[in-house]
């Protein structure tokens, strides 16, 4: 009995912190941190002690009346502590960071009560048990992540903060049209590991309008999702500072979009529900042509957070694409590229902020013969680099080869073809600045002795910004390397993927 608690428990570890810390000053540096990190160290416990219970199966469920005939629903099942896991401990490397990065910033406790409520939101997503749930989190995750991407209040700030409202806002309202007309013709829609049974009945007695639902709610996840044409906000919003900038593109918002659809796909209408209705070819479609387009535009960026922004676009539309593959091969590529993408991103965000605030270096164009200045940070980037191209050992290889894998069980080779396409590209942007850094030699005034160049230790930079980067990366080459183990999250991913097709 006690353990249907456990769900709300995991929300307050974020949600009393971030409460707190909306009442303390900014010069209250050791409360903020000591309230940011218990509440960071006691979720990840929590989420990894909960492990074995996801993997033999386990559910574990709180349940309250919430609306007439809907409940509020939390659910902790294998696909949720998946992404809860990622969460947390993302979350607990990017608070060690962030405390670094904004040391002596203006308005500290308000970015992190803001930032603690971003992750309450991220994992309500997680445990959400049906549609009406994750749209409340789904909605909370956008409030809350309007200040932090407004957090400078310059004007750049806070116009990218306003697109950034507007075009999440219209999704939400669009998805909420969704959830609404669902409901109202297939009754209160949990998620179930085939899809709802409501659903398949309806599909199966008025397949238009079940079609037509689904475009609706996959209309809306797609701008969180950075589908194209519904991508533009997303380079717009790297105005916000990079931690923010890092849990965005790796944990928050952006994947909150494609592990929605992942829901929507699975766990609302069922693999073979969907293909039956012809709805997931043109996700497929889309999909491919945002992997494709998002890769020729980071090419086109010499910015280092924008071209990672686009690149993000291009990215997160593997896992999208994989959804649509009927294989549990390429369903657990897609399922497992949650992990992945999310580990090698946050580690380039976390080199670009780096590079930014030790040397001043926000350009790719400026990377020259920067490995001897800071060989840790450029190690780390270039594990990011070439885990997003898809070399082994990092962990991007694995999501790719098991897509690939996946689309050759099912037929549909033309997806080599886009991955294919994706890797150069992706090798196109990447390698020659991972050249550069390396065996580049380094420009006549390359800035690095700027007053903000000068303030080393004897560390090539702040210990609060370089560790969490090292880990990070670290953690992509593990993920990968051990992806064969019985006891690893591609293992896991696998697990999740069967349980979709049962």
């Amino acid at each position: 009995m006690i353990y249907q608690w456990i769900p709300l428990v995991i929300l307050a570890l974020s949600l009393v912190p971030a409460t707190i810390i909306f009442f303390l000053r900014d010069d209250q540096h050791r409360p903020r941190t000591g309230v940011n990190m218990a509440g960071a160290t006691l979720k990840v416990v929590l989420v990894f002690a909960l492990i074995p219970f996801a993997v033999a199966g386990e559910t574990i469920e709180f349940r309250a009346p919430f609306v007439p005939g809907i409940d509020f629903l939390l659910r902790i099942d294998p696909f949720a502590l998946y992404f809860l896991t990622l969460s947390s401990v993302l979350w607990f490397l990017t608070t060690i960071y962030a405390i670094g990065y904004l040391e002596n910033s203006p308005h500290r406790s308000r970015f992190f009560a803001f930032f603690s409520l971003c992750v309450t939101a991220t994992s309500g997503i997680a445990l959400s048990g049906n549609l009406v749930t994750f749209l409340v989190f789904y909605e909370l995750l956008t409030l809350a992540t309007y200040p932090l991407v407004a957090h400078r209040q310059t004007p750049e700030a806070l116009a990218g903060a306003r697109t950034y409202l507007r075009y999440t806002m219209a999704g939400g309202v669009v998805l909420l049209l969704g959830v609404v007309w669902l409901t109202a013709v297939a009754g209160p829609v949990e998620f179930a590991d085939r899809g709802s049974p409501q659903v398949a009945e309806l599909a199966h007695e008025q397949p238009g309008t079940a079609a037509l639902i689904f475009g609706l709610l996959i209309a809306g996840l797609a701008v969180k999702a950075a589908l194209v044409p519904l991508h533009t906000w997303l380079p717009k919003a790297m105005v916000a500072p990079t931690p923010v900038s890092a849990l965005l593109h790796a944990v928050a918002v952006v994947k909150a979009g494609v592990f929605g659809i992942a829901l929507v796909v699975n766990g609302v209408f069922g693999v073979e529900v969907a293909r039956e209705l012809g709805v997931l070819a043109p996700l497929s479609a889309i999909a491919a042509i945002t992997i494709v387009y998002g890769s020729v535009q980071a090419l086109r960026q010499d910015g280092i957070k924008a071209r990672l922004a686009y690149s993000t676009v291009s990215q997160l539309s593997y896992i999208a694409l994989g959804l649509t593959i009927p294989s549990v091969i390429a369903m657990t590529g897609a399922v497992a590229h949650i992990v992945n993408q999310g580990l090698m991103k946050i580690t380039l965000f976390f080199c670009a902020g780096l590079l930014a605030e030790t040397l001043g270096v926000k350009k790719f164009s400026q990377l020259s013969g920067l490995g001897r200045r800071m060989p840790l940070t450029c190690a780390a980037f270039t594990v990011g680099a070439l885990g997003m191209i898809g070399l082994p050992p990092v962990a991007g290889f694995v999501s790719k080869w098991y897509l690939g894998l996946g689309a050759l069980e099912a037929d549909q080779a033309w997806i080599l073809g886009i991955l294919l396409l994706s890797s150069i590209l992706n090798a196109a942007y990447f390698l020659p600045a991972v050249y550069s850094m390396w065996w580049g030699e380094p420009q006549t005034d390359p800035g690095w002795n700027s007053s903000v160049a000068v303030k080393r230790t004897r560390l090539e930079a702040a210990p609060a910004l370089l560790i969490p980067t090292m880990a990070t990366a670290g953690l992509a080459v593990a993920v990968g390397v051990f992806a064969g183990l019985d006891v690893s999250s591609v293992e896991l991913a696998r697990v999740i993927a069967e349980r979709f097709y049962a």
